[in-house]
């Protein structure tokens, strides 16, 4: 966008602000008031006219925005066009604007709903995992096998050389569950206690250490202990370690299922959400301003130092390990935003409501913390914004063609977010 302003009205401004800047300016050798126009404008001069160019391109690019009714996605780059004597100062502003979208038809949509139900199996699963995370380890004399858990010291060299977290003493680890390079884990099977042994092993390439990856490394191991692993009884203290003193092991069974009942309604719902805006984005292709994806990225960013605690920018995350991220997000950020324009959708006070109580719910006075919830304008924004997307999801569900999928437990845990 070329904008253009007199430079007549430039040439005013600057000389009304040297007037002003002469009566107030303080310059050894002349009084307040009495400094010559000539040593005003030279000493001031230069510094006025760039703060008064400034000022012009600032107001007239905005009014040129709302003139020509332009929405820009970020700020612009400036490159001035005129020189001195123009009877006009112009300068070219290039900016991003907002894509203009034209939604497609909500029945053209298509929605896959899970249907999961919770069998007996699975509660005997849920079951079996409790009495794992309270079992036992025995130290047994025979060799190591899958499932046993070892006891190790073990140091890594490559080339030859010690690296990084190569090094460890007297480390549990259970055989054949992954914990270590595949290599490694392989190498412990058929091992017994005070056995050592060297063991060569290659890192995969995508291993997420990046030092480390692709990389061939010898491990100098040593066993102290093997354990074979004893689960509890399900008897009367193992119930009431979990509150359950009457009703026996139906009782645990039965509160099993309620709890794993709860966690698949929030996982449906989560899953269901992201199936319903992926459909609405693949059905909507939009050209995304670079300014929001970057805009974006860096939000995604400090958000991950801030939980990973890193204050040195040098040890960020990389950006790229952020972009596909940032773009659904843009992307769905700008379609939401032209349902909720184009069918005309109304924040539901009722719903929003209900999450500030659910905020408040978590603290000892809810009815005080439901108080600040409503004072705090970004929470109530952010509160805003999840209620009417929660219900953009559901205006997709009611328009999209659905079609239901049974689901077993398991498949769908390991799908869901």
């Amino acid at each position: 966008m070329t904008v253009r302003v007199p430079s007549a009205e430039i040439e005013r401004e600057v000389s009304l602000r040297l007037t002003r800047v002469g009566r107030t300016a303080k310059l050894k050798g002349f009084r307040p008031g009495k400094i010559p126009s000539k040593i005003v404008q030279e000493r001031y001069g230069d510094q006025v006219r760039r703060e008064v160019i400034t000022d012009f391109i600032r107001t007239s690019y905005t009014h040129a925005l709302v003139q020509e009714k332009l929405r820009p996605a970020g700020g612009p780059s400036i490159e001035p066009l005129s020189g001195d004597g123009d009877e006009q100062f112009a300068f070219r502003a290039t900016f991003e604007i907002y894509p203009e979208i034209t939604l497609k038809s909500m029945h053209s949509l298509s929605i896959e709903k899970p249907q999961v139900a919770i069998t007996a199996a699975d509660t005997d699963e849920m079951l079996d995992r409790l009495r794992d995370q309270r079992a036992d380890w025995q130290s047994v004399e025979r060799p190591a096998e899958s499932g046993d858990r070892v006891i190790a010291d073990f140091v890594g060299t490559i080339g030859k050389e010690p690296f990084t977290g190569g090094e460890g003493k007297e480390v549990p680890i259970v055989v054949g569950k992954g914990e270590v390079v595949g290599d490694f884990d392989k190498a412990l099977t058929g091992m017994v206690a005070d056995q050592s042994k060297s063991a060569k092993v290659k890192f995969p390439k995508d291993y997420p250490v990046n030092a480390l990856a692709g990389k061939k490394a010898v491990f100098e191991i040593t066993i102290h202990r093997v354990e074979e692993k004893s689960l509890p009884a399900i008897d009367e203290e193992f119930l009431q370690s979990f509150g359950i003193t009457e009703g026996g092991v139906e009782a645990l069974r039965e509160r099993l299922h309620d709890n794993m009942k709860r966690e698949l309604a929030q996982r449906l719902s989560v899953e269901i959400k992201r199936r319903a805006l992926d459909s609405l984005r693949d059905a909507n292709r939009i050209d995304l301003p670079k300014a929001l994806i970057e805009q974006e990225i860096s939000s995604m960013q400090a958000n991950a130092m801030q939980q990973l605690n890193i204050e040195d920018p040098e040890q960020a995350p990389p950006r790229e390990n952020f972009t596909e991220s940032a773009r659904r997000r843009v992307a769905l950020g700008l379609l939401v935003q032209e349902v909720i324009r184009a069918n005309d959708i109304k924040l539901d006070r009722a719903r929003l409501q209900r999450r500030i109580e659910e905020q408040a719910a978590q603290f000892e006075k809810p009815a005080e913390a439901a108080r600040m919830v409503r004072g705090d304008q970004a929470l109530m924004a952010q509160l805003e914004a999840g209620v009417l997307e929660e219900q953009v999801v559901d205006f997709l569900l009611e328009n999209a063609k659905t079609t239901e999928k049974s689901v077993a437990l398991k498949d769908f845990m390991a799908i869901s977010p």
